[in-house]
């Protein structure tokens, strides 16, 4: 069953934020609790953590415009 990778709220005010850059390739191979990609918010750039192991499918590219709080990044699978 294949993990969800959600922007995560990392600030109280927080409503949005932008993938600054994956620090693992689409298709490539992750385990929970590794850096997975950077988030930049309004006041701070954040490396979130790998949510479960597995391969990597991402959905929102790495420069994009900002996406909301809970939008689906990407999956773990």
């Amino acid at each position: 069953m294949a993990v969800e990778i959600l922007l995560p709220k990392i600030g109280f005010s927080m409503n949005e934020g932008t993938v600054a850059e994956w620090l693992v390739a689409d298709g490539g191979s992750v385990a929970e609790g590794q850096p997975l990609f950077s988030l930049e918010s309004d006041k701070s750039t954040n490396e979130v953590e790998a949510p479960g192991s597995g391969t990597l499918r991402i959905v929102v590219a790495a420069g994009g415009d900002p996406v909301e709080v809970g939008t689906v990044l990407g999956y773990i699978e």
